[in-house]
């Protein structure tokens, strides 16, 4: 790269702190890295043209796990285990809305549902243990969270009840992002992008980092690249690609909140009079272990069956948008090890990663954590 005096003295000389991805994690983490250094030079390498992974691709659910998903953590998890995943995706999430503001990512507290398959025995299982789990989560939320509705929306092919969790809300995934990226700049932290980081080596005082762009030295390195950290570093961390599409504008739509179906691997929501929907990645567990954008026949047709026979079974609509987004899950997340990875990886270098598919809850405490590992 034919860098000039100015530009290597600027951007690339005495940095005190750098972080590899400019997601949520990454972001939060040069947030507060700034708060606690206030004249620390900071500056953030994205590989992408906008942050990659799942910051910006997701569905913008505020949520933390639906009544299915905490039982099923339950088998696998000791209660106290599961309560401090709960109360930990909530404290995120209100880091998060304190932290932007309700209206600046568009928060809507429409409440979360689950639904259920005619075919499927799981709604019973959830009404057996209910009251169970209602009373582990109680000293989070002070109520119950998970009660039982009628199927007021007239979704087609489902048992005739809900589960409903008042405390469940969406976001606008754009704005939040955009919000976060306007703070973290108006701090004087610098974010460039398209650069790759090829590999780093680590020296008594420093790191140093060769891109694909140059080769720079900094004080201290985070890594916050969750679905990408593989190929960076050998954590028990791997990629999990989630696919997602939107319709069309769709007249007088009546279905407003966040709706998980199948223990949670599919999911969707009402945005701007459409309906996004996204999942399926256990059709192919092994297929969606990926880092490469992309979609595959198999998912989107499923996904686009269901919308026709569930979700919009006497409604016209027409698919204008599909895409996908890269979290990050563990080797072992069948089986029930769900804990993100925030620790040091030597005397200067750093990671938050593996967020399971709960970025926008935990990533901006994961941030935080991240941050404060530098003290």
């Amino acid at each position: 790269m034919n860098l000039s005096y100015w530009e290597i003295k600027s951007w690339f000389t005495n940095i005190d702190y750098t972080i590899i991805g400019s997601g949520i994690v990454g972001l939060n983490c040069a947030l507060h890295l700034k708060e606690q250094f206030p004249k620390a030079k900071i500056l953030i390498l994205e590989k992408g043209m906008l942050p990659q992974g799942a910051s910006t691709k997701n569905a913008g659910f505020a949520c933390f796990g639906s009544l299915s998903e905490i039982i099923e953590d339950l088998k696998t998890h000791t209660e106290d285990e599961v309560f401090q995943l709960v109360k930990k995706r909530v404290d995120g999430l209100q880091l998060l809305r304190q932290s932007l503001g309700d209206q600046a990512i568009n928060y809507q507290n429409y409440g979360g549902y689950e639904l259920f398959l005619k075919d499927d025995g799981l709604l019973e299982t959830c009404l057996s243990k209910r009251e169970h789990v209602n009373n582990l989560l109680q000293p989070i939320f002070k109520k119950d969270v998970f009660s039982i509705k009628p199927n007021s929306f007239h979704f087609k092919n489902i048992k005739e009840k809900y589960i409903f969790n008042p405390f469940e809300g969406q976001l606008d995934t754009g704005n939040m992002m955009e919000a976060l990226l306007q703070k973290t700049q108006s701090k004087g932290i610098k974010i460039l992008n398209n650069i790759t980081v090829e590999s780093f080596s680590e020296d008594a005082h420093s790191v140093k980092i060769k891109t694909n762009a140059l080769e720079f030295s900094t004080s201290k390195l985070f890594i916050a690249t969750n679905g990408f950290a593989s190929q960076l570093i050998k954590e028990d961390v791997k990629p999990a690609r989630a696919q997602v599409l939107i319709t069309k504008p769709i007249k007088n739509l009546h279905i407003k909140g966040t709706f998980h179906l199948d223990k949670g691997f599919y999911y969707f929501r009402n945005i701007d009079h459409r309906i996004l929907f996204g999942g399926g990645r256990h059709l192919d567990f092994k297929g969606e272990e990926t880092t490469a954008f992309a979609q595959t026949e198999l998912i989107q047709n499923k996904l686009e069956s269901i919308l026709k026979r569930v979700i919009l079974p006497e409604t016209p609509f027409e698919i204008e948008q599909r895409w996908s987004g890269i979290m990050g899950v563990g080797s072992q997340l069948l089986s029930g090890q769900k804990n993100t990875i925030v620790k040091p990886l030597g005397n200067h270098v750093y990671c938050g990663v593996k967020l399971g598919g709960m970025g926008i809850a935990i990533g901006s405490l994961i941030g935080k954590e991240l941050a404060q590992l530098s003290l």
